[in-house]
């Protein structure tokens, strides 16, 4: 039973960092804003960079469930654009959500364990180090694969996210809130997800690796 509880523990690490690293690019607006002007975005969209980040603000409001309807500022929308940030925001909630239950499930059972015994090792190793050689391994290979086409993973990425549906294909004369939004800010925001989940998965295994070097 515990060494059942040793794999949920990994599985639950390993959706922590997924969940948390997907989290950073939606919560922290000074990334965004960093580079509305590198990307060319004013020249893009027509607005100032004080306009283009107040509607980034209200189209990041409504993903994430602070705004009951949504807006994009200055810009005007279509139905069928506003139904896929209706679609976004149902899968930005669900990642916080599950971020918010795999945190507090960790958390209840490191007060168990430090009050009673730790949890049993698997195979000589111990959840963390599991959890960050499987998430790890699975995010260096779609990195791979989305490296050497992100135009067809971006395309392959809405497909299986949004089945059956294309009002991901922005119109920019209906729908000019696709100016603000470039490629290229999606795939920083990958960028940013990789790094931050090899980096804690590299920081889990590391910490296994010293554990065991103290044991006697």
């Amino acid at each position: 039973m515990r060494k059942l509880l040793s794999v949920f523990a990994a599985f639950a690490m390993a959706l922590t960092i997924l969940t948390g690293s997907i989290a950073l690019p939606l919560v922290i607006r000074p990334f965004y804003r960093a580079q509305i002007e590198p990307l060319g975005i004013p020249a893009r969209s027509g607005l100032t960079v004080e306009q283009i980040g107040a509607a980034f603000d209200d189209v990041m409001d409504y993903c994430l469930g602070l705004r009951p309807d949504f807006a994009a500022g200055v810009l005007p929308f279509s139905a069928e654009g506003a139904s896929h940030f209706a679609d976004v925001r149902v899968l930005f909630i669900l990642d916080l959500a599950v971020l918010a239950v795999t945190l507090l499930f960790l958390l209840g059972l490191w007060i168990t364990c430090r009050r009673r015994t730790a949890l049993p090792r698997l195979a000589g190793r111990t959840p963390g180090f599991w959890a960050a050689c499987g998430l790890g391994g699975i995010i260096l290979i779609v990195a791979a694969l989305a490296a050497t086409d992100f135009d067809r993973a971006f395309t392959i990425f809405h497909s299986v996210f949004f089945p059956g549906k294309e009002n991901w294909l922005f119109d920019p004369a209906t729908d000019p809130v696709i100016l603000i939004l470039p490629e290229a800010f999606f795939r920083s925001c990958a960028i940013l997800i990789l790094a931050a989940v090899l980096l804690c998965c590299a920081a889990l295994i590391i910490a296994d690796l010293c554990r065991r070097r103290r044991a006697p």
